[in-house]
């Protein structure tokens, strides 16, 4: 189990403006298990939560990007339509490029939701179907190194200590 302490994530003189950055599919766990664990963590952290009212595009993603980058660890929550997301997977990949990048020590957990981890790291039920429709893609438009690389950053995450959880009737 691993045990998030303040001081594993406290300021650094690095600039990081924030503890956490929060990765996760809003449709899946944002008003469930993203929601509680941001309160949570808010008791005594700076975490960065984007949610389903930020606008969309290039704009989005590069203040995203720029929010992983000013954080001293991720935490990705895989669900069951995480794979579902681009935008998720693009954000998988920034963290994971940033985590070896860093010069001060990006952490990144990973929390698998509801899914079983090997779904996800074997591409079996949604993540299967997920990169099925990328795949498609990739040959319609020209998306071949992307998903290369979504299924690179998912293979590096789940070489990870993470935690798996299971949903019970109070998300």
């Amino acid at each position: 189990m691993v045990i998030l302490r303040e001081e594993d994530v406290s300021y650094s003189s690095s600039g990081d403006i924030y503890d956490v950055f929060l990765s996760f599919r809003y449709a899946d766990v944002g008003k469930k298990f993203a929601d509680h664990l941001h309160s949570a963590l808010c008791n005594g952290f700076r975490v960065f939560k984007h949610n389903e009212n930020m606008e969309r595009g290039e704009h989005i993603k590069s203040e995203l990007q720029k929010s992983i980058k000013e954080s001293r660890m991720s935490i990705v929550v895989f669900s069951k339509g995480y794979a579902y997301s681009s935008s998720c997977l693009d954000e998988l990949e920034t963290i994971l490029q940033h985590k070896r990048t860093s010069s001060n020590g990006h952490h990144v957990l990973p929390i698998f939701y509801d899914i079983d981890p090997s779904h996800v790291r074997k591409l079996m039920e949604s993540f299967k179907e997920a990169f099925e429709s990328y795949e498609k893609s990739e040959r319609e438009n020209g998306w071949k190194s992307r998903v290369q690389g979504w299924k690179a950053a998912l293979k590096k995450a789940l070489d990870l200590s993470g935690m798996h959880l299971q949903n019970d009737a109070n998300g």
